[in-house]
């Protein structure tokens, strides 16, 4: 029990509110029409392609990509991939189902309204996104990937290559959404671009804060 103590408390508070907020953020990018983050982008085209829901294929993505995690580096793994894996693709299913079925907001907005929307969800979320992967408690293992890949080729090669590596994932899975028909968009490219960055600045000002503890830092 004394695992658990405040500050442990504190920090997975911030990881479940944090990934609440992801899915908040998500569906409220779907509303803009102008494309979501890379990884819910690719998950909502190969969802809509085999009919299911995006919670549903989002938590069987995870689970296969997580083998892989546990075979780069199984200490990136804790209770907020977890929290990752399944809050925010469920998450999103339920705003959505808010916005559509209880506020009944159309589903093709004026543009001054998606404008409106589109610069504080993509604020929201990324924010939201680092803050859950510096909290310390794991991280959902598409976000551990690039972590763990980066920290094999910087023990290798001295190197610093997260953003780098993390462009190239958020790359690729633009074209498979691009390709299976998801939410791709002006967003998605932006967040390929402001992403990475962002989760560094996050991660450096919670150490500095004392905030969380950095796992693997490149």
């Amino acid at each position: 029990m004394n695992h658990f103590t405040k500050d442990w408390w504190k920090t997975f508070a911030l990881m479940l509110g944090s990934v609440i907020l992801m899915g908040f953020g998500v569906s409220l990018l779907v509303l803009t029409e102008m494309g979501t983050d890379p990884c819910s982008a690719m998950n909502y085209g190969i969802a809509r392609t085999l009919g299911w829901s995006f919670g549903n294929y989002q938590l069987l993505f995870n689970t296969v990509l997580l083998i892989l995690v546990v075979v780069l580096d199984w200490k990136l793994i804790g209770t907020g991939t977890i929290g990752n894996m399944v809050v925010v693709g469920y998450s999103a299913d339920f705003f959505g189902w808010l916005w559509r079925s209880v506020f009944h907001i159309p589903t093709h907005l004026p543009l001054a309204i998606r404008i409106a929307i589109l610069v504080p969800a993509l604020l929201l979320f990324v924010i939201a996104a680092a803050s859950y992967m510096h909290s310390g408690h794991g991280m959902a293992p598409y976000d551990a990937v690039p972590f763990a890949l980066t920290e094999k080729i910087k023990q290798k090669t001295g190197k610093d290559c997260f953003k780098p590596v993390r462009l190239s994932i958020d790359l690729i899975a633009t074209v498979l959404g691009f390709a299976t028909g998801g939410e791709v968009g002006v967003m998605t490219i932006l967040m390929v671009v402001l992403l990475a960055p962002v989760v560094e600045l996050v991660g450096h000002l919670f150490e500095r804060w004392g905030i969380g503890k950095q796992k693997e830092q490149c």
